[in-house]
């Protein structure tokens, strides 16, 4: 009962709330900020909202509580949120520094109604022993000698004024005429360097600022530097000309002029480390600034040690150290760079350190909220870096690093310094982010404008012609952004950081370049050569417009070939050199080095991609029949339509042999010597699961497999191809060797099988692939015909395998059965004359005969195309006769033929089956390169091995079924064969 009560209770205060709040904005607060309050609330943490202060009280400085107004003395607080102030009296209208008392103020009181004392004096207000005073004590700072003291920035005590001060006044004082600037004291009379501008140049934005740092630390540290040599305010002056990009303008004092007025000045002091550029007590910002310095910086002198990849002597790591310092000039510490501290982007330890190892091609980017870079870059921090090795005795040394600073504000000698090394100006000191310069006027307010090294580089280049990874300094090179500072929340900025490697190319571009010259004459020769014999072939002797185009074809795809062979050696070459050696002698080529390669396979695969289409075309327009030996057994009764008569003729022959023989030739139109998908899925099996994709990775690690927790370098799209190239062949070869040694001697092979079965079916194919050249396929039985049953078929075939009956070569006594065929022209235009009435059946229908329909017209073409054709291999037309014989070595070698002919046709022995030249199989060279260079494109283009092999797969399978039923229509075009019957 008392349980149901609490229930019904606890129902009625839910509906009681639910009733309440508003049903759209029952979770809905409006948004107050800290700044939005009023001068007599404060914002409150507890409820997000700005809240009331009390009586006599007013927001404190921070915002977040209130405080007792002037005049009002705090009697009670609970933190700052619940005060209660009371009223000073009359004669003791101040407040002490807690405010908690009133005390009598003799000498003033402040905006904020405490006491205030003069210039060199502190406040007094209570006791030695914490007994509250009635009036408050101005106590003098003794500024005389011996104690030259003056009150501390609070006031609250007196400490030993600033040494200049007494160097100059001899007090704490540093009245006119000494000058006073930044808290120092100088000499009016002393040579003193000249008055800094305090301006920093944001040439991005168009912007020139006075900044409050510059105005504050400018003057003070440049004269602390020339005149007493102070290492913390020269450093600080070579940081302030950092931040203003080095500027070397010669009509300014800004932070750089004076750096460099104090440079040239103090020769007298000496160099450090006999270098000339690194002077006593300054920083070394320059290497200076005649034209060539760089060049002899970057490549007079070798890094002094060496590195390898693999051995007992592996040495991979680089390593980077930095000296720090802040940018008043103090020195932090050493900082090694393994930890990330150049990385702005966020990641793990472990691949930030794979930065610094040799070989591995380091690339970051990200993209940072200015926001952030504010509040972990409050205070900048300025870097020397160096490169640290050891000597032959273990000695430990340094090799300073140089800088290219992008932003580098060149003088008039400098204008026009292009991207040649010799015009370069390089430098030393660098920052990250600059939060500091971009203040104007409080040093304690958000920056308006800022500066963040937006891309940093360090390149690597390898001393060429050494063998044992002997290498130039390292550059490091800095492009900075300014950013003005507007909304911080929404702003961003696109930072990245990488580690190149490279090597001077020019000597691989020459040898590159030689091979393409070399390898291209030779192919405009061999060109040459193959359109005579195409116009051997084809019986003209005139060279026209067509002869010329037949010739570009020929020349696209053989010097499609030649960029084939340049681009397949140098991936190979940079992924077996750079990934087997042991002391470094070979980097790989930087992407922006990749262009002329990604070139070249581009030109391989448009103009292997013509040949392949002209390939394709020809093969769909040969001319094909089928020569049937059959004779007819016997006499039948037939019918004579229209007459009511019964006659004898002559016993019809089976068409059935001629429709098998043209569906085998059909099915093998597109057999090829590889398995295509096989062949896509083993090299995408070899690339993606067993890993060989990772030997395309700029790094020098050949192991086929990484963990997910290293860093993975970027792609290199030549050893991308190298690899992808590499396992194509492979694998391409492997399949030919495995076909043709034991699945077409063991299993099937479909070639010799279509041979064979021609002679059984009694069938030749006569075929013409040029207008006079063309093969021959000898088919007829050596029975004497093939319509027979099985007992007859099983009967002649034992006796041919007894060798009891003749052989089946077109000449007596030889087992040849392929001929290449050279027509004369006489022959072609007999064979022509026959063919026209095909022809002519889809010319206009008043040049057909009227009682003569389609199908009796291809009925007469085929039989008197077949009686001709088998007179003509049986030497019945002595005018158009042949002769038999084979070819010499060098026709078989340039693949074209020496005699014409003229009277007599040619008949050319062939034992291997050349007829293949108008299949797929016959051209596999031709298809696997095209193959090989539509996946390399893919990839190159959407870095997806997956993706490339899809779509070599998806392409392969669209042309052959463009060939097969094309091929199929030619078929039966030119083969008399009806369509329907080929399956």
């Amino acid at each position: 009962m008392a349980a149901g009560g609490r229930g019904a209770a606890a129902a009625a205060l839910l509906l009681a709330v639910s009733v309440a709040l508003p049903p759209a904005r029952a979770f809905s607060v409006p948004l107050q900020r800290p700044a939005a309050c009023a001068t007599d609330r404060y914002f409150d943490s507890s409820r997000l909202a700005c809240a009331p202060c009390g009586a006599h009280q007013r927001q404190s400085a921070g915002g977040s509580s209130c405080v007792c107004e002037p005049g009002y003395r705090m009697v009670s607080s609970n933190g700052g949120f619940s005060v209660t102030c009371e009223k000073c009296p009359e004669n003791m209208s101040g407040v002490t520094q807690d405010g908690w008392n009133c005390i009598t103020c003799p000498k003033g009181l402040t905006l904020e109604g405490k006491c205030k004392c003069p210039n060199n004096e502190i406040l007094v207000e209570r006791s030695i022993d914490g007994i509250l005073l009635n009036e408050a004590l101005c106590i003098h700072c003794n500024g005389s000698e011996q104690s030259f003291s003056a009150s501390d920035a609070s006031g609250s005590r007196c400490v030993r004024c600033e040494k200049t001060f007494i160097h100059v006044s001899k007090s704490c004082d540093c009245s006119s005429p000494n000058i006073l600037t930044g808290g120092l004291c100088f000499f009016a009379q002393e040579s003193l360097p000249p008055k800094g501008v305090a301006t920093v140049r944001f040439a991005q934005l168009g912007i020139t600022l006075t900044s409050a740092w510059f105005l504050k630390n400018l003057q003070s540290s440049a004269f602390a530097c020339w005149l007493y040599s102070n290492v913390t305010a020269c450093q600080a002056l070579g940081n302030m000309c950092v931040m203003n990009m080095n500027s070397l303008s010669s009509s300014s004092t800004d932070a750089c002029g004076l750096f460099q007025y104090i440079f040239i000045g103090t020769a007298r002091l000496g160099i450090i480390h006999s270098i000339a550029y690194w002077r006593h007590n300054l920083p070394w910002l320059y290497y200076g600034d005649q034209p060539g310095l760089a060049s002899q910086v970057l490549e007079k002198n070798h890094f002094p040690t060496t590195f390898s990849f693999k051995g007992r002597d592996k040495d991979v790591k680089l390593q980077f150290i930095a000296a720090s310092f802040d940018a008043a000039g103090n020195f932090l510490k050493w900082q090694s760079l393994e930890g990330g501290i150049l990385q702005l982007c966020p990641d793990t330890e472990t691949k930030l350190d794979a930065a610094y190892t040799f070989g591995t091609t380091y690339q970051q980017s990200c993209k940072i909220s200015v926001s952030k870079i504010l509040l972990d870059f409050a205070n900048p921090i300025f870097y020397d870096l160096f490169l640290e090795y050891n000597d032959d005795n273990g000695q430990q040394h340094l090799w300073a690093v140089p800088v290219l600073n992008l932003n580098l504000q060149y003088n008039e000698k400098f204008v026009n310094q292009g991207t040649n090394m010799n015009n370069w100006l390089l430098t030393r000191r660098f920052f990250l982010v600059d939060t500091l310069s971009g203040k104007e006027t409080d040093l304690g307010k958000p920056p308006r404008v800022i500066r963040i090294a937006s891309e940093i580089a360090i390149s690597i280049r390898l001393v060429s012609h050494m063998q044992r990874g002997t290498i130039y300094p390292p550059l490091i090179t800095i492009a900075y952004t300014d950013v003005l500072v507007q909304n911080p929340e929404i702003q961003s900025v696109m930072v990245s950081f990488s580690v190149n490697y490279e090597m001077d190319q020019s000597e691989a571009r020459i040898q590159t370049d030689v091979a393409l010259g070399v390898l291209g004459g030779l192919a405009v020769l061999w060109s040459l050569l193959k359109t005579a014999g195409w116009k051997r072939r084809t019986g003209s002797s005139i060279i026209d417009l067509q002869t010329v185009f037949k010739f570009l074809l020929f020349y696209a795809g053989d010097l499609a070939n030649v960029f084939f062979i340049i681009t397949v050696g140098t991936g190979i070459y940079w992924l077996v050199f750079f990934k087997a050696q042991q002391f470094v002698s070979v980097l790989l080529p930087l992407p922006s080095q990749e262009e002329d390669f990604v070139t070249y396979i581009a030109c391989a695969f448009s103009l292997k991609a013509l040949q392949f289409l002209q390939l394709l075309i020809s093969q769909l327009t040969v001319d094909i029949f089928f020569i049937d030996w059959e004779r007819p057994k016997g006499k039948v009764l037939k019918a004579v339509e229209g007459e009511g008569v019964i006659k004898s003729a002559a016993a019809p022959v089976s068409i059935w042999r001629t429709y098998f023989i043209a569906n085998e030739w059909n099915e093998i139109q597109t057999v090829r010597k590889i398995n295509p998908l096989f062949q896509v899925l083993a090299v995408l099996f070899f690339l993606e699961v067993v890993g060989f994709s990772n030997l395309a990775l700029m790094d020098a690690s050949s192991s086929l497999t990484r963990s997910s927790e290293s860093y993975v370098a970027p792609w290199s799209r030549i050893l991308r191809f190298g690899v992808s190239v590499a396992l194509w062949i492979a694998i391409a070869i492997l399949q030919v060797i495995f076909f043709s040694v034991f699945y077409e001697r063991f299993v099937e092979d479909k070639i010799s099988q279509f041979v064979d079965l021609c002679c059984v079916s009694n069938i030749s194919v006569f075929l013409l692939s040029h207008n006079c050249f063309g093969y021959y396929i000898h088919g007829r039985s050596v029975h004497g015909h093939a319509d027979t049953n099985m007992e007859e078929m099983n009967m002649n075939l034992k006796r041919e395998a007894e060798n009891l009956c003749s052989q089946r070569g077109l000449l007596p006594n030889t087992d040849g059965q392929t001929f290449q065929i050279s027509i004369s022209r006489k022959m072609r235009l007999h064979y022509d004359w026959i063919h026209e009435t095909l022809t002519r059946k889809r010319g206009p229908a008043r040049l057909l005969e009227s009682s003569a329909n389609t199908f009796e017209q291809s009925t007469r073409a085929y039989n008197t195309m077949n009686k001709f054709l088998g007179s003509f291999i049986d030497h019945v037309h002595k005018e158009m006769d042949y002769i038999v014989k084979d070819k010499l070595l060098l026709e078989r070698i340039l693949g074209m033929e020496f005699m014409e002919p003229i009277e007599k046709s040619i008949f050319y022995n062939d034992e291997g089956h050349s007829f293949i030249d108008v299949l797929y199989y016959g051209n596999e060279t031709t298809l696997l390169i095209f193959d090989i260079l539509f996946f390399s494109v893919v990839d190159l283009a959407s870095q997806s091995f997956v993706l490339a092999a899809i779509l070599t797969y998806l392409q392969q399978e669209i042309f052959r079924f463009i060939r097969n039923t094309l091929g199929q229509k030619n078929l039966a075009s030119k083969t008399l064969v009806d369509e329907r019957f080929l399956i």
